[in-house]
């Protein structure tokens, strides 16, 4: 199924999650979405193990990432054109 407006599609948790630890550190993400795959010695393999088993925590994750985009988004707009 084609979905152009949907920004996670295509995307994998994987990638979701690796782009979320980048932006943010495992500290500041533990402390916006408080579980402990992202608290207590963290790793992208075990955060994927307990994301994909618990639909809750995976709709906060996405939810984030949507965030993130749209504040990079607002960011590049508040910044202007390149000189």
């Amino acid at each position: 199924m084609h979905q152009p407006r949907n920004p996670l599609h295509g995307l994998t948790l994987e990638a979701i999650v690796t782009a979320l630890v980048a932006r943010y550190g495992w500290a500041e993400l533990g402390a916006r979405i408080p579980v402990r795959c992202f608290t207590h010695d963290p790793s992208i393999k075990s955060s994927l193990k307990f994301l994909r088993k618990t639909p809750w925590a995976r709709e906060k994750v996405e939810g984030l990432y949507l965030f993130m985009l749209r504040e990079a988004r607002r960011n590049d707009e508040l910044a202007g054109p390149a000189p």
